[in-house]
Order: C-alpha cells, then sequence, then structure tokens
C-alpha cells in the first residue's frame, strides 16, 4: 500500500525552470508608446503601496531581500522612478534565507527551493530578529499576513503583542512606534500616490485550513475573529473605505485590485482529489495493488457502503476500482452523523468497542468529488497512519478519512467565493468613487489556467512548480510571477491617467529561486 504519496506526485516533474542569474533587472526607460516618458495625470514623486505577503514580495513561504526587491510594488516604484519618482524604501530583511527570530529564537522558517525532486527549505538559519527595529519611514508598507482590519489596528506593531496573535512580527520591525497603524504611517507620509491590494488574508486562512476556521459574516467585531475566519464582508467595507479615504484626503491619487479566487491557486489545484490508483495502492506494483483493492473492499467498503445504503446514505461511498482513479475518503462536517447508526450496524460482528470506533471514524465520511479541493500539504498526509489508529484503519485517504483541515469541500469553496464576490464589488465601487485606477485580477487566475498569459515570448501558468507564475509555496508568486502583476498595475495606471510606463520583460525574471542566492 502507498508509503508516501508526495514523492508520486512530483515524481514526474522535471526541473525545467527557466532561470535568469541576474537579479538585478534593468528597467527599459523607454515609454509604451515611443513618445516621452509621461505619469500624466498622475504625480508620482511620493509612491506608497499598502498591502500583505503579496507587496513585500513574499515568495517560497518566506520573505527576503531578493523577493522584496522583486516585489509588485518595486517594479512599479522602478517604473516611477523614470518620470519624477522619488526614492522607494523597503523594510528589507537581514538575508535571502528567509525567516524570523525572536529574541534569538526561530519564529518562522527559511525559503523553500526545488531540489529536483520537491520543494525543501533551503540550509542555514534565519538572521533578522524582529526586535531589530528599522528606521523608517518605508514607502512598501506591505505585511505578510495582514488582514483588511489589521491596516487600520493599533499596536498591530507592538512586540508584547506577537504572543497574544494582535500584533504581526514584520510589522514590529518598522513600525514607526508601538502604537501605530500600517494606514498612519502610510499617511503620515503624505503620498502623492498609493497602491492597494488587500483582502486576500480575510479568505485564505479559511481556505488553506480547509474550512476549519468560521465564517463571521454577520460579526461585526473583528476583534473576535480567528486567524483562519472569514471577515465579515460588511466590516470589509467599512475598512476598506476608512482606508482609501485617508490615503486620498490630501489628493493623492492611486491604484487599487480587486481579488482572485483564492481556491484557484496551486495550493489548492495539485493534489487531485482521486489519487489512488491501482499503482498508487500497490506501491507501484499492479498485482499488489489488485490484491490490495479487493481486500479493501471485502472487509472495509464494502460493509461500509452495505451499512451507509441502509441508511439512505449509499452515495457516501463507492467500491474502490481497479482499473479508474479511486477518490480519498474524507471527512465532511455539514454530513448528517450517522455515528450511532453505524455502531449499531457494526456490533454484531465487530464488537461493541470496534463497533464504537467505526461510528466515530466513519459518522461523517465520504469519498470526494471533483468538486472538492485537496490542499498541498496534505499531500505528505496521505497514506500517512493517524496517531493510535491500528491497521487495518491506519491509512489516511484510504482507510481513515482526510481531516477537515486537508480538504476544502463544495460549501466551503462556496464560502470563501460569496466572502470574496462581495469584497470585490466593495472594492471596485470605492475605485469607482474615488476615481482611482482600476486592476482586474480576478479573471487573471482563469487566464493562468486556461492556456496561461503571455508576455515578452514567455507563456505563464498556474502549473505547481513549472508554470512560471507561482512559488514554491503554491500561494505567492515567483519573481516572474511578480512582474507580471507589476505590468497589471502598470497597464491600468496607464489607462487611468495617461500614462505612457513601459512594461517590463517578464522573461528577464526568474521563475524558482536556486537553493543559493
Amino acid at each position: 500500500m502507498i508509503k508516501n504519496f508526495k514523492w508520486i506526485l512530483f515524481a514526474s516533474l522535471a526541473f525545467v525552470a527557466c532561470n535568469n542569474n541576474d537579479d538585478e533587472v534593468m528597467i527599459d526607460a523607454t515609454s509604451s508608446d515611443g513618445k516621452p516618458l509621461t505619469s500624466g495625470t498622475a504625480v508620482v514623486t511620493k509612491y506608497v503601496a499598502l498591502g500583505d505577503s503579496y507587496a513585500a514580495g513574499f515568495s517560497d513561504n518566506a520573505l527576503f531581500k531578493l523577493a522584496q526587491e522583486g516585489s509588485y510594488a518595486n517594479v512599479i516604484a522602478q517604473q516611477f522612478s523614470l518620470a519624477g519618482g522619488g526614492d522607494f524604501k523597503t523594510p528589507l530583511m537581514a538575508d535571502n534565507v528567509g525567516g524570523l527570530l525572536l529574541g534569538g529564537n526561530v519564529i518562522l522558517g527559511p525559503r523553500l527551493f526545488f531540489n529536483g525532486t520537491a520543494p525543501v527549505p533551503v540550509s542555514g538559519r534565519p538572521t533578522t530578529e524582529v526586535t531589530n527595529k528599522l528606521a523608517g519611514p518605508f514607502n512598501n508598507l506591505g505585511v505578510p499576513g495582514a488582514k483588511s482590519y489589521h491596516l487600520l489596528a493599533p499596536n498591530y506593531g507592538n512586540v508584547a503583542g506577537i504572543g497574544g496573535g494582535t500584533a504581526n512580527p514584520y510589522f514590529v520591525r518598522f513600525a514607526s512606534t508601538p502604537s501605530t497603524t500600517i494606514v498612519a504611517d502610510a499617511v503620515a507620509q503624505d503620498a502623492t500616490f498609493f497602491s492597494l491590494w488587500i483582502g486576500g488574508n480575510d479568505i485564505l486562512g479559511y481556505a488553506t485550513s480547509g474550512g476549519s476556521g468560521t465564517n463571521q459574516t454577520g460579526n461585526l467585531n473583528p476583534a473576535t475573529y480567528g486567524s483562519t475566519d472569514i471577515t465579515d464582508p460588511t466590516v470589509f467595507a467599512s475598512t476598506y473605505t476608512a482606508i482609501v479615504n485617508a490615503m486620498t484626503a490630501k489628493g493623492a491619487k492611486g491604484v487599487v485590485a480587486n481579488l482572485p479566487y483564492v481556491t484557484a491557486l496551486p495550493y489548492f489545484t495539485t493534489v487531485p482529489y482521486n489519487p489512488l490508483t491501482v499503482s498508487v495502492l500497490g506501491g507501484g506494483n499492479i498485482a499488489v495493488g489488485q490484491g490490495t483493492i479487493a481486500a479493501l473492499n471485502a472487509q472495509l467498503y464494502g460493509p461500509l457502503k452495505q451499512a451507509l445504503t441502509a441508511f439512505g446514505a449509499g452515495g457516501r461511498l463507492n467500491l474502490l476500482s481497479a482499473t479508474a482513479p479511486n477518490p480519498l475518503l474524507i471527512i465532511d462536517e455539514s454530513l448528517p452523523d450517522l455515528s450511532l447508526q453505524l455502531k449499531a450496524a457494526f456490533t454484531a460482528d465487530l464488537g461493541v468497542a470496534t463497533a464504537t470506533a467505526y461510528g466515530v471514524i466513519f459518522g461523517k465520511a465520504r469519498q470526494a468529488t471533483k468538486d472538492d479541493l485537496v490542499v498541498l500539504t496534505a499531500q505528505s498526509v496521505i497514506g500517512s497512519s493517524p496517531q493510535g489508529i491500528p491497521a487495518p484503519l491506519d491509512k489516511f485517504g484510504i482507510t481513515y478519512p482526510m481531516q477537515d483541515k486537508d480538504v476544502l469541500t463544495k460549501a466551503e469553496i462556496a464560502e470563501v467565493k460569496v466572502a470574496t464576490d462581495a469584497y470585490n464589488l466593495t472594492i471596485k465601487t470605492i475605485a469607482d468613487a474615488k476615481g482611482l485606477a482600476f486592476v482586474e485580477l480576478k479573471g487573471v487566475t482563469d487566464q493562468l489556467a486556461s492556456g496561461g498569459i503571455v508576455y515578452n515570448g514567455f507563456t505563464t501558468t498556474s502549473t505547481f512548480v513549472t508554470g512560471g507564475m507561482f512559488s514554491l509555496d503554491g500561494v505567492h508568486p515567483s519573481p516572474r510571477g511578480y512582474a507580471i502583476i507589476g505590468n497589471l498595475f502598470t497597464e491600468a495606471i496607464n489607462t487611468k491617467y495617461n500614462s505612457n510606463f513601459k512594461k517590463v520583460n517578464v522573461g528577464l525574471y526568474r521563475i524558482l529561486y536556486p537553493a543559493s542566492l
């Protein structure tokens, strides 16, 4: 039977990254239309970027110097510098290892690299100490992990709040004072132009945790939210309005972007819902796989299917096939709990203790469908053994259900999309009301999944590792991905303000960072 699913997942991947070995990309000083370069009606002398990990340049599951320098905000700032834009100061990390120290202790680990088989952490220890305060002000105010309401939260940069979750270690490093807010530090700079891309984290934590958080729609008090909760759309709307009002109060112009469905990220689309082929179940041996399937059907799937059918829930489970890929066994918290019924059905044959265990384990279990999304981290869970569970029920996804955190169900996906649509309505409404440039990013993920985006002769897709758009964490962009996003912002700025900034050549940007930088 399967021993380590993740190596099977990556076995077909080859290291085909078309890397540029020089990360210092020279910006083309010409315009997009051959005319003298102009910022049009936008004044770009003082540019401030607000946002989350995307604005910061987070990549490969970490923040590090080269990634920060390649953020979409920095791409924009480099263009602005050719038309009167000033310095764009970034709170750089101390190294290219990534990760953070707090009081000398590692609280966030190093970045990932692809070793030819799978993403693995680079060697080395983080050297960026959170308590080593940086002197600002900083133009790039992108803070990894920040939700919309965090931009207005006092003490979000107070080191004393890190343990309790009320402060962010990244912002602690460069907040002007412990009690300040991100927006306050932005407003204090009297920016003439700003970018704002925020809201992804308001639903991302819920999605990456397999929907194990709470949909807080209807709860207007974000102080009561957990890190994996969905932000109430009304809270998002009031927060977003306040941020934009603060940034435009003195006449600054700006650009805002809407949100893609996070469920289209490689984090959710890489691991198939039905990876259990006869070869996988046989560890590469077809004959062993056929025997395994026959035994599972006779000893587990058949009896479960019979019992569930008697209770009107036979659709939860089908017998395993020796000729087609089989779906994972998962927990679905939305299902009626049939634990007591299953206990009663199996007591005569298995005894009270074992029958009770069957009821608990399979009372809300079903096989996954094409409408479910298995999260990227579940690759190392499939086929592994749950703690304290004896054979033959000791294989996650096969004889023991994948847990809630490993799978985003159809109902949970719908919650993510409903919230995203509500946030996007707010973003577009405010952009129009304030006369801001607007970047349509929601449709970009669809393009990436259906043929890809073509720039400078390079086709970039959302395929994990080899597609070029996303880094090895499956959520954040690669260097080339950030360049593409920067170009999309540039297009929107040119359209709104009659500027003629030239888009960067995305072929000059890596699709993956190597182990050594």
